[in-house]
């Protein structure tokens, strides 16, 4: 007969893993790492409001492509970084009897939407720069170059804002690359103003617009593809199934592992449900606690066991 264990374990089987100490010190550390996050977005989202509307003004006066192609990214990423706050905030929301695992896979929905947004803006930017390219326009070079000066700033420093904690969240790593290749776009748009300012060659801007386009395809090319693999249940990027179900079988009283799988919560969390075949009954406990630590240590948390004997012949015949 099997004995099915919950990956909801009792909090005394979770004791006898990690002290009680020890998990009030990294509840506190996620509490602190969550306000940063918070402040990070708040601030990031206010300095680039201001510099659309700052770009946004000296692109029409100026009539510059690449200065309002930028500001329309801009526009895209302020809309990306509200977003990722909001779910930031959903993900902290507690579960309901309706919405058991909380609204944690609002993060990955909106990962995915973000990128879409992103494409949708590299389409606009394409489109204009080509009119541009075709019905060249004459544009202030001095305007465009201390326009972008100020875009290489308040994008260098946004990224900065994200840097330490873009390798534990999908969202917070798409708004970290969208605020660093930002900063490389300004760059770009800094250098065509002083090659207009010098040359008078009014053919740089649009090309500047098409080299934001690629830079926004490269940089968003990842994260859309993570973002819709997460959200068809597929295995997070670093986690190997084949590698775990070996670790797995290898921990001394199971004998085989079978029915594994592996998805995301969210962007920052994962589950596994797997069947493992024991040696010995008598074993479980040992074994469901060995299995738990290790699984913490490849980055699931939340991992369903169901536990057979070798006598015993599986009934869910579906993987």
């Amino acid at each position: 007969m099997k004995t099915p264990h919950e990956g909801a374990a009792p909090a005394a089987a979770a004791a006898q893993t990690r002290p009680a100490h020890g998990h009030h010190h990294h509840h506190h550390h996620h509490e602190l790492q969550s306000a940063s996050l918070n402040r990070a977005f708040l601030i990031g989202i206010a300095l680039n409001v201001g510099f659309v509307v700052v770009e946004f003004a000296v692109g029409l006066c100026e009539g510059s492509m690449g200065l309002l192609s930028d500001a329309g990214h801009n526009l895209s990423d302020v809309a990306g970084l509200l977003l990722a706050l909001l779910a930031f905030r959903l993900a902290q929301h507690r579960a309901t009897p309706r919405y058991t695992y909380g609204y944690r896979k609002s993060t990955v929905l909106i990962s995915l939407l973000n990128s879409v947004i992103l494409l949708i803006a590299v389409g606009v930017i394409i489109a204009e720069s080509i009119g541009r390219m075709l019905h060249p326009e004459t544009v202030a070079g001095d305007a465009i170059a201390w326009t972008a000066g100020v875009g290489v700033a308040v994008n260098g420093f946004t990224a900065w804002l994200f840097m330490k904690d873009r390798a534990r969240d999908l969202n917070v790593r798409g708004a970290y690359l969208h605020m660093a290749a930002d900063a490389l776009v300004s760059v770009g748009v800094l250098v065509s103003g002083l090659v207009i300012s010098w040359t008078g060659w009014r053919l740089i801007d649009p090309l500047v617009g098409l080299a934001v386009a690629a830079v926004i395809v490269a940089s968003v090319w990842s994260l859309m593809r993570d973002s819709l693999r997460l959200s068809l249940d597929g295995v997070p990027a670093g986690l190997d199934v084949a590698e775990i179900a070996r670790r797995m079988a290898s921990v001394e009283g199971v004998r085989a592992v079978h029915h594994l799988h592996v998805w995301a919560m969210s962007t920052t969390e994962n589950a596994l449900t797997a069947h493992v075949v024991l040696q010995r009954l008598e074993e479980l406990e040992p074994v469901k606690r060995a299995l738990k630590e290790l699984l913490r240590a490849e980055g699931i948390e939340h991992a369903t066991l169901e536990f057979e004997t070798a006598a015993e012949s599986c009934c869910d015949r579906g993987e």
